[in-house]
């Protein structure tokens, strides 16, 4: 009988083990996700690219750019239509837990002070599930979802290094989100991360907008060169600045006194694991050499220079020879 028992348990072990594995391979492949191409020069050489990249690009599915992207990402204009769709249009299988958000922008004069969604989902009864808020006027970010008990967190980062971001010039904002972790990235520095509560599933049924102003609900008037979304939270971190036209990388990127481990895809990003590490942002592909250039026309003449100090005086001179001659000699 014990004999048995233990032939039974021994039989229901290894028949659990495939069924173990299968919702495993299908939990990390349940195809939420689809392959998405980008050029390798968006990441830094010093670390390993994953070799799959997969996500959403944004920017072709709001802004109906087509075909290969090339070397010098195209700008958009915004502001003159809303750019909202139905969810399940952008994200068919729903949106990973885990992921990173990566745009180019830049504000112009007259909303550099605006308050805007960067990106939102809501369901269908209007309620925001996640969202990204830009404010101008306080020269914040805020980073807002609804958690496991259907409440809304948000996390507003207001570090100082973010009030570049407003200054009209192009900029590359980054955020990588965690299962317990939100992390911020401007110009390819980590500039400030934050511990979180778990995050409630999107509900697809609902619908997608960008780059839209709170106060009504009015599209903002910015540029837009780039927005993806990666299925994977630590691409945020692995991709450089070489899209910018004056990269504005740091060399080291430290949080509370430790700098971010090395990482790739497959590696976890542990929040208190320390490493001396630095990774260098700047690292882009060199650019073939120009032609010579013209040679410049002559300068204008400068200004007459001023009086200089007199000069020390000289060593007394020698003797010189006798030429006079006496009154004698001139009457003879």
């Amino acid at each position: 009988m014990i004999c048995l028992l233990r032939w039974t348990a021994l039989l229901w072990t290894l028949n659990s083990i495939p069924c173990a594995l299968g919702m495993a391979v299908s939990k990390q492949s349940d195809g939420s996700c689809p392959p998405l191409s980008v050029e390798e020069r968006r990441f830094s050489d010093v670390l390993d690219r994953p070799l799959e990249i997969t996500g959403f690009d944004l920017t072709e599915m709001f802004l109906l750019r087509k075909g290969t992207i090339a070397e010098d990402l195209p700008s958009f204009r915004l502001g003159s239509s809303p750019l909202i769709k139905p969810t399940k249009l952008i994200f068919p299988n729903g949106l990973p837990s885990e992921y990173s958000l990566v745009s180019i922008w830049r504000v112009r004069r007259t909303t550099k002070k605006d308050r805007w969604y960067l990106w939102q989902i809501f369901d269908q009864s209007g309620g925001s599930q996640v969202n990204v808020v830009v404010d101008g006027d306080k020269k914040v970010v805020e980073f807002s979802f609804q958690s496991l008990l259907r409440n809304t967190l948000r996390y507003t980062f207001k570090s100082r290094d973010l009030h570049a971001l407003f200054d009209r010039q192009w900029h590359k904002l980054s955020i990588s989100v965690q299962t317990n972790a939100v992390s911020i990235y401007m110009d390819c520095k980590l500039i400030e991360r934050r511990a979180t509560d778990e995050r409630a599933s999107i509900d697809p049924s609902g619908r997608t907008l960008i780059t839209t102003r709170i106060e009504d609900g009015r599209p903002v008037d910015i540029e837009l060169k780039q927005f993806l979304i990666y299925c994977d939270p630590y691409i945020a971190e692995l991709e450089n600045c070489c899209e910018l036209q004056d990269p504005k990388c740091g060399v080291e990127r430290t949080f509370n006194g430790t700098a971010p481990p090395l990482v790739t895809a497959q590696i976890p990003l542990m929040l208190s694991q320390p490493a001396p590490q630095s990774i260098d942002r700047c690292h882009c592909p060199a650019e073939k050499a120009g032609l010579p250039g013209v040679a410049g026309l002559p300068g204008q003449k400068g200004d007459k220079g001023e009086k200089g100090n007199t000069g020390e005086a000289g060593p007394t001179g020698n003797g010189g020879p006798k030429v006079g001659h006496s009154l004698n000699d001139l009457q003879s």
